[in-house]
Parts: C-alpha cells; sequence; structure tokens
C-alpha cells in the first residue's frame, strides 16, 4: 500500500471465506492485524453493504480509529465512483 507522502506500508490479507453475494471475510496478517467482514444484501433493487473490522484489541481499535474511519471513506468514495462509472 502507498500512503499520500510516498511511503510504502507493508500489506497483506488471507481471505477465509467468500459467498457470493453475501460475504467477504478476511484477515488483515501485516500490522496492525484485524479481520475485515463486509455483507452484501439486495434493498429495494439496489446492494446493501455493510462492514466490521475486529481487532485484538480494544485499545488497538481506539489507537487506529482516527486513521480507519477517514481511509474507509476514502475507499467507500473510490468504490462509489467506480460503481457509477460501471453504470
Amino acid at each position: 500500500m502507498h500512503g499520500p507522502s510516498g511511503a510504502n506500508y507493508e500489506n497483506e490479507s488471507d481471505f477465509v471465506e467468500i459467498i457470493e453475494n453475501e460475504r467477504i471475510v478476511f484477515n488483515h496478517i501485516s500490522n496492525p492485524k484485524f479481520q475485515m467482514a463486509i455483507t452484501f444484501e439486495e434493498a429495494e433493487g439496489k446492494t446493501k453493504f455493510g462492514f466490521r473490522m475486529i481487532f485484538e484489541s480494544e485499545e488497538l481499535c481506539n489507537q487506529l480509529k482516527p486513521i480507519c474511519l477517514p481511509s474507509n471513506e476514502q475507499n467507500f468514495d473510490r468504490l462509489e465512483a467506480e460503481l457509477a462509472r460501471m453504470d
């Protein structure tokens, strides 16, 4: 992964569950370690998705929250733009 400053960050994940049109679960095995679960469901002819990040401790979660929240919003913005391009 490349940061805005040009720095490179280790970013390795292990996918542990993929259920088509329903759920993707992966373990981020580089530091910081966490599990991400992404769910998909049909809602009024569109797809609603949710996600949950599970960290090794509450302390780590609180430490990373200021980084993860805006980073995930940026990812969702890019996803939204890509999906709009595909329409």
